[in-house]
């Protein structure tokens, strides 16, 4: 499995407050964003699974929202995120 319980862990402990954050803007965009890698590569390997196509647009969309959040409320822990993540935007 891609995505295990260690590295859920290590990413809460670099993206939230503490290890046991959870629900932090940061942490979960970066979830997100890892998520979304694995996904892009799957795809490019199996371009007909529709299935996995319908997720990765959901996640993108989970993360956009996060993201515009973050924006309106937080301009410098958006800008943070974005730079620490190499997104787009």
């Amino acid at each position: 499995m891609y995505l295990t319980k260690e590295k859920k862990q290590e990413f809460f402990t670099k993206f939230g407050k503490t290890e046991k954050d959870t629900g932090s803007a940061e942490a979960q965009i970066a979830l997100f964003t890892f998520r979304i890698s694995h996904l892009t590569e799957h795809l490019k390997v199996n371009k007909k699974d529709f299935g996995t196509q319908r997720s990765l647009i959901k996640l993108v969309g989970k993360r956009r929202s996060l993201l515009d959040y973050l924006h309106k409320n937080d301009i410098t822990r958006y800008r943070a995120i974005v730079k620490e993540l190499d997104l787009r935007k």
